[in-house]
């Protein structure tokens, strides 16, 4: 199957950090968070990203586990003190590549194919569920400010 093809069959739309997604689960139980803020207990989605696609540096407030289908490597970048951790989603273990990965809560990451070419699905579970108020899309100059060591990134990802 192409992406194009993916894209119709499990009708995912445009992601507004980029690529295209559709929540697939949302729990029906709730929890308070510690900033007294009612969310679900977990949710899911499809992600997609294909070619030159990205995923812009952004944070949320809940730790979030990637799930590798299918595909090219998908690599998650995470900023972090000192240097950024790379890692790769795929089915290449030979390669040092993941099968799934997890993305601590708060912390700035990016999402590509390394290769630029092709696309990757994968599947994203948040705990405690995600909601567009706990996402946080960065701005270059704080980032910069804050990660001088990422620069290149920073200004590829933002």
């Amino acid at each position: 199957m192409t992406a194009q093809d993916i894209i119709q069959h499990l009708h995912l739309l445009p992601h507004p950090e980029g690529g295209y997604y559709r929540e697939t689960y949302r729990a029906a139980d709730t929890l308070e968070t510690a900033e007294k803020h009612t969310r679900h207990v977990s949710t899911a989605i499809y992600y997609l990203l294909e070619n030159e696609d990205k995923s812009h540096f952004h944070r949320i407030k809940s730790d979030e586990l990637w799930f590798f289908h299918q595909g090219q490597p998908l690599e998650i970048i995470l900023l972090t003190p000192g240097q950024p951790t790379r890692l790769v989603l795929g089915h290449d273990f030979s390669r040092g590549e993941l099968p799934q990965a997890v993305v601590p809560a708060n912390t700035w990451f990016a999402a590509h194919l390394p290769l630029r070419a092709g696309f990757a699905l994968v599947s994203c579970t948040v705990a405690p569920g995600f909601n567009f108020a706990d996402f946080e899309l960065a701005e270059r100059a704080a980032l910069l400010a804050e990660f001088p060591q990422a620069t290149e990134l920073v200004e590829l990802f933002t």
